[in-house]
This record gives structure tokens, C-alpha cells and sequence, in this order.
């Protein structure tokens, strides 16, 4: 017998467990162009501007466009920490990488879960008045009376099949929904201001005429703030997109101010249809539309045209970048490994995306269950659109916070030699000092029910967040290393 082992009976070497580098996105597959028209899809003016203006204008009064122009300067606030961030350290797990690098693996593993958490339950505001509004729609034009939500389930199939297929046509897709709701909403506005334009006023501009002074502003501070959700969108496709260092940023930022401009255009065009009435323009379901009717009533149509347009955008932009934070926490360990699988072929963040569409769905039907049995009946989705999205917001609230926070810090520790106080200190702790208002105005005591329950809400997602990640990273030790451990443009 031969004294060397035949090969029969050579144990053969143990299949290396997947490492976070074996599942990469399609690089390069995104252009500057690309992902900034796909970060304003996400925002979906349209849609956010047309459900959200009306309770802006009830808080903040005739001068609601000074409310934007001041959450407009804010979000550019946090909008520069999340652009210095990914020129240090481009990558598709966003701020769960930003916040984990700088404070370490239970940070990271508690942001993952508390954005997480936030952005399903906000998608799954979007899903829902995406078939509302379909339904909403033909209902004004033809009577028709379809459940909204049969609506909802066929349009997020068709959205999901369209955002596994590939990153790069579904993001084109949105961006001409975008296209094609910014031009309904310029038009429209510009000629209603030329109609009015022997009456036109400064006062939606004017300090004295914020409903309230300070406080209303303070007050409908977060409802403008609100209408930007989405600005982050980019930062999430950094791996897909070519030279991430320089084009998320400029996308943040040409982005936050498009949609500042554009915001203020459609607040002075609403204000100013309605002989600048506050309580008129509050009073109106969608007041946006009224404008648009009372203007020419053929500009109403494509008023809805837009709506349909932005929420189908927000909806495949929106799950696009909000999947990959799902996708890299799972690669990282951070979250269940089988999130960090792609698509053998397409290079799409399959499991997640599946996940991340099936929890808000999830979401929709027990929201609407509670309705029923408190005794509320059916559940409307605009009702709903208001209520989930406001959750979601408190808890996408406390990731930007912790994101300003830690900005000096990591500044201070990775990248010493480029740390600027003005760029790297001052502007990102004005930034969270600013996020602190919204905070307050939407866990402020005293609210009417559900919104009373939010705050409650949010610390219980934050405790049972916590909680996992001391217990993750204990269990796994080597968590900390695998934070951030792929960069968008590394090979």
C-alpha cells in the first residue's frame, strides 16, 4: 500500500464563508445626471408638495414659502455632511457606514436597523398613495370606484419587477417621471402667476406674515422639511455610479436646490390662486390642483398627470436606494447575511428588495387593520400617506442627527489633514442643532391620536435597536472591521 493517501481520501479544503466583498453592484452603471434626477424623484415634489402644502399653509400662514426657504437651508446643511462623507468614504451602506465608522459597531448596527425601520415605514407611505392617487384620479374624471389598494399591489409589482431588471433603466425611468411632473408643476405655476399677476404680493415673503411669528414657523418647520425626504438618495448609489467622490455631492447639492427653487415657485403659486388665504389653501384637499383648475381647467388634468408621475418616480427611486442600505448592512453582517445577495445576472440587490417591498406592504395591511378595529373604518390613503410618513420622518430624523454629530469626528480621526472647522465642525453641528426643531415639533406632547403614539414608537424602535446591536456585537467580534469595509470605487 502506497504511503502517501490517495486522492479519494483527501479532505478536501472547506468552502471559505462569503466574505463582504463577493457580492458587488454593477459599478459605473450611474451618471452624475443619473442619480441626481433619481435623488429628486425620490423627493417626489409633486406628490410631497401636494399633500403636504395645505397643512403647511394652516401652520405657517400666507408666508409658507419663507418656511421653505428656510428648511431649504437646512437640508443643504445636512446635505454638506453627507457630501463630505461620501468624498471621504463613498459606499452603499450610506449613513449606517458614516455614523458605524466614527462610533463604532453598535452605532453602526443601531443605525442600520433605526434607518431601516424609518424608510420602510416612509415607502410604505408612497406605495400606498400610489394606487390611491391612480384611484383618486379616475374617480374625478370617470366615476369609477376601484379599491385604491388593488391598485397599490399591481403598481408595486410592476415597480419591483422594473428595479430587479437593473439599476440603470429603472433609475432612467424615474428621472423622466420627474421630468415630466417639474415641467406639469412649472407651467402650471408660472401661469398662474401671470394670471394674477395684477395682484401679485411680497407677503409670502414677508417675516410679519408667518401665521404665529416664530413659533408658527418653527412649528411648520417640519412640515417643509418633510417635502425634501429623498435628498439623501444618492449617496446610497454610490458603488453603481461613476466617480462617487465628486458626483454625490453634486448631486446632493443641485438637487436640494432645484427643489428649493422649485418648492417656493409652486408655495407662491398656490398662495397667490388663492388671494393669498391661508385658511382657503389649507381648507383645499389638494390645493395645488384648485390652482390648477381655477387657472385653465386643462392644466388640472396634467396636474394629475404629475401626481400619478411623482409617486410612481418616488416609488422606484426610493426603493432603489433605500434597498441598498438593506443590501450592505446585510453584506456587512450588520443585519441577516441573505439580505447581501445580488442577482447572479442583473447585480440588483434581489433578497433586499424583496424584503424591504414586502415589510411595507406588511406595513399598509396592519395599519389598516388597526383602523378598523379602533372603530375608524376603512383607511384612507391620503389619511395614511400623512400618518406613516410622519412616523417614518421621526426616525430618519434621528439618523441625520447622528450623522452631524459624528461628521467632526470621523473628520478628526480618518482624515486630520483635510478637516476644515467651518466645512467639517460648525456646518454640521448648526445642522443637527436644526434638526433638533423638527424633532421637538413631532414628539411635542399633546398631539391627536396616532401622532400622540409616535414619539412612544420611536424610542421602543430605538430601545429593542440598541438592544440587538450590544448583543451582535458581543456575539461577533469581528463586526467592527467589516463596517465600511467596501468603498464604492475601490476595485
Amino acid at each position: 500500500m502506497s504511503t502517501m493517501d490517495s486522492p479519494s481520501t483527501v479532505p478536501a479544503p472547506a468552502p471559505a464563508a462569503p466574505g463582504p466583498g463577493d457580492d458587488r453592484l454593477r459599478g459605473g452603471s450611474l451618471s452624475l445626471l443619473d442619480i441626481a434626477s433619481s435623488t429628486m424623484a425620490n423627493i417626489g415634489p409633486a406628490m410631497s408638495f401636494y399633500f403636504g402644502f395645505g397643512l403647511l399653509a394652516t401652520t405657517a400662514g400666507v408666508a409658507s414659502p419663507l418656511t421653505i426657504v428656510v428648511a431649504g437651508l437646512t437640508v443643504a446643511l445636512l446635505g454638506n455632511t453627507l457630501a463630505q462623507f461620501s468624498r471621504a468614504h463613498p459606499s452603499a451602506g450610506g449613513f449606517i457606514t458614516f455614523v458605524g465608522k466614527t462610533f463604532g459597531p453598535t452605532s453602526a448596527v443601531t443605525t442600520a436597523l433605526l434607518i431601516t425601520a424609518g424608510y420602510i415605514i416612509a415607502i410604505s407611505s408612497v406605495i400606498a398613495i400610489s394606487g390611491g392617487f391612480l384611484s383618486m384620479t379616475l374617480n374625478y374624471y370617470f366615476g369609477w370606484n376601484v379599491p385604491w389598494f388593488l391598485f397599490t399591489l399591481v403598481l408595486t409589482a410592476l415597480a419591483v419587477t422594473l428595479i430587479i431588471r437593473g439599476i440603470g433603466v429603472s433609475t432612467k425611468l424615474a428621472g423622466y417621471f420627474f421630468a415630466v411632473e417639474m415641467l406639469v408643476l412649472v407651467v402650471v405655476s408660472v401661469a398662474t402667476i401671470a394670471k394674477h399677476g395684477a395682484h401679485l404680493s411680497i407677503k409670502p415673503f414677508t417675516p410679519s406674515h408667518v401665521k404665529g411669528g416664530m413659533s408658527g414657523l418653527a412649528e411648520g418647520f417640519p412640515l417643509a422639511v418633510y417635502m425634501f425626504v429623498g435628498w439623501e438618495n444618492s449617496a446610497a448609489l454610490a458603488e453603481e455610479t461613476e466617480n462617487p467622490r465628486r458626483n454625490v455631492g453634486r448631486a446632493v447639492f443641485s438637487s436640494i436646490g432645484i427643489m428649493s427653487v422649485g418648492y417656493v415657485l409652486f408655495a407662491y403659486a398656490t398662495v397667490t390662486g388663492f388671494g393669498y388665504d391661508a385658511d382657503k389653501t389649507g381648507a383645499a384637499a389638494v390645493p395645488f390642483i384648485d390652482v390648477a383648475h381655477g387657472t385653465f381647467g386643462v392644466l388640472a388634468f396634467f396636474a394629475y398627470i404629475a401626481g400619478l408621475t411623482s409617486t410612481l418616480g418616488s416609488l422606484i427611486s426610493g426603493t432603489n436606494s433605500q434597498t441598498r442600505l438593506l443590501f450592505n448592512a446585510g453584506r456587512e453582517r450588520l443585519l441577516p447575511a441573505f439580505l447581501g445577495r445580488v442577482h447572479p445576472t442583473r447585480r440588483t440587490p434581489f433578497n433586499a428588495i424583496l424584503v424591504f417591498v414586502s415589510a411595507a406592504l406588511l406595513i399598509i395591511g396592519g395599519w389598516g387593520l388597526l383602523h378598523i378595529v379602533g372603530g375608524k373604518g376603512t383607511m384612507d390613503p391620503v389619511s395614511f400617506f400623512a400618518e406613516s410618513s410622519t412616523m417614518g420622518t421621526i426616525l430618519i430624523l434621528l439618523v441625520y442627527l447622528a450623522s452631524n454629530v459624528a461628521l467632526p469626528f470621523y473628520y478628526r480621526r480618518y482624515q486630520r489633514s483635510e478637516f476644515r472647522v467651518v466645512r467639517h465642525a460648525v456646518l454640521p453641528l448648526i445642522g443637527a442643532a436644526a434638526i433638533v426643531v423638527p424633532l421637538y415639533y413631532l414628539a411635542k406632547p399633546g398631539q391627536s391620536t396616532p401622532y400622540d403614539w409616535f414619539p412612544y414608537l420611536a424610542l421602543g424602535v430605538l430601545a429593542v435597536a440598541l438592544v440587538y446591536a450590544v448583543i451582535l456585537t458581543r456575539r461577533d467580534p469581528g463586526l467592527g472591521e467589516r463596517v465600511g469595509a467596501i468603498v464604492a470605487d475601490a476595485e
